[in-house]
């Protein structure tokens, strides 16, 4: 029985996080219909995938910060009525997701040289670079798509976006049942047909998303777009200042699962074909506290720009309960059903598919492990955005997962013999150290009422 306190909170929070949820899911299951469709095209597809989708996210998360920093400044500004700041902090993050965007394209154009030297081998590192060379281009579209979310979600209309995300999957999966194996008179493309079906799905999106950012009645009087060419030197600083350790956070936390792609490359190809799956079924599960800790952000901002620190503590406490419910029901179906999941990915007619099914099973135990305090550390994160404290928690993040998680991981791994279950322990001890450190840090710091005296240092 869920008291009256904390009822309204719970609708709030689902009522906010529920379609953020299913926005996150529902552009993770693009990611996963390319992964399930390139699996049944072949081995060294699914492996270029994986490597090349690492690397893609790496420069993806570094400049998500911007977009995912300003969801906490957009709603306190809100709260407090400062349509100008709303405005001022969206559109320069808009800026910065660009710019952002651009500077990562050469590094995608040459993947190839980079994935070779950090020992990939030569077959997964040439169709990974096929891959970068064009998806490479759909980046700008995902980080003006998560600035939009933002800003959308800010003023508490994310249904539109889930309604958009997932128009996106059956469009997809046509495309690349068309470009990837070469239907309807098309060539057969494999990976570059993947790439192409990506980038066309993340552009007619972002041309959604903007078509409806700029009629949403609701959304009018912040003229987001009105001089949208006029830099704003203060404000793009600010948002600049913010974002960036998010993003660096990001990276940081990116870096551990990245990290472990390469090092489970360095073991062999189906071994990284069977981490691929299992890891992306872990960052399915993650998607729903990622959303949960989306919806955190905006009401822990809420309650910040009201000044309101009883609002917030029962806003922080709601909040872990829904995340500890679902983390709980991913705990059961990883443990009770891995094969049938793993089987969903993999052409059972291949002659390497048993091997990689028994692999990916065993691996999704250990994802079961680390399903907890995978959600508590993305929560945390959410708390402590919502507050606009940000560069503390980069330092946690890179502790945790580089200091801690890799070494870890790569001691079992290879030091002591564990083999792949030993990167899947090191990436528990790494997001096991950041759950505790992050979530001290929020508490804390409410404790001492550092969250609602006075404005946290970015």
């Amino acid at each position: 029985m869920i008291s009256a306190r904390y009822a309204p909170h719970l609708r709030a929070t689902l009522a906010l996080g529920l379609p953020l949820v299913g926005s996150h899911l529902s552009r993770m299951a693009i990611g996963v219909a390319d992964t399930v469709m390139l699996g049944w095209y072949g081995v060294n597809e699914l492996a270029a995938l994986v490597i090349a989708m690492s690397f893609f996210h790496i420069l993806y998360f570094l400049g998500m910060g911007f977009g995912i920093g300003v969801m906490g400044v957009i709603a306190a500004a809100i709260a407090r009525g400062d349509e100008v700041e709303v405005r001022r902090s969206a559109r320069m993050a808009l800026w910065l997701s660009l710019i952002s965007s651009v500077i990562s394209l050469p590094l995608m154009w040459h993947a190839g040289p980079i994935l070779l030297a950090i020992g990939q081998a030569p077959v997964v590192a040439e169709l990974a670079q096929e891959y970068l060379r064009i998806a490479g281009f759909g980046l700008v579209a995902m980080l003006c798509q998560l600035t939009l979310n933002s800003y959308l979600a800010a003023m508490e209309r994310p249904q539109v976006v889930l309604w958009i995300t997932l128009a996106g999957l059956p469009l997809v999966i046509f495309l690349n049942w068309v470009l990837i194996f070469g239907n309807l008179g098309m060539p057969e493309m494999g990976v570059r047909g993947a790439a192409i079906a990506a980038i066309i799905v993340q552009f007619l999106q972002l041309a959604v998303m903007l078509a409806y950012a700029h009629w949403l009645p609701a959304a009018r009087h912040y003229h987001l777009f009105q001089r949208f060419w006029k830099p704003d030197w203060s404000e793009m600083r600010k948002v600049f200042a913010l974002g960036l350790p998010i993003g660096l956070t990001m990276v940081a936390e990116g870096g551990l699962f990245v990290g472990s792609n390469v090092m489970m490359g360095w073991i062999g190809t189906q071994q990284l074909a069977a981490h691929g799956i299992a890891l992306q079924l872990a960052s399915i599960t993650f998607m729903l506290h990622l959303g949960i800790s989306n919806a955190a952000t905006v009401r822990i901002g809420q309650a910040k720009g009201r000044g309101d620190a009883q609002g917030m503590r029962d806003a922080a406490v709601t909040v872990i309960a829904v995340s500890v419910v679902l983390a709980l029901a991913c705990i059961a179906a990883f443990e009770l059903f891995p094969r049938q999941l793993v089987s969903l990915y993999l052409d059972v007619s291949h002659p390497e598919t048993p091997a990689i099914i028994t692999m990916a099973s065993g691996l999704l135990f250990y994802a079961g492990i680390f399903q907890l305090t995978d959600a508590m550390q993305v929560i945390a994160l959410g708390f402590l955005r919502g507050v606009q404290d940000t560069r503390v928690p980069m330092v946690i993040a890179a502790v945790s997962y580089w200091v801690v998680g890799i070494p870890v991981a790569y001691g079992l791994a290879f030091m002591l013999g564990v083999g792949p279950a030993g990167l899947w322990l090191g990436l528990v001890a790494g997001l096991s150290f950041a759950a505790v450190l992050l979530m001290r840090r929020f508490w804390r710091g409410f404790a001492r009422g550092d969250w609602t005296a006075a404005p946290a240092t970015v």
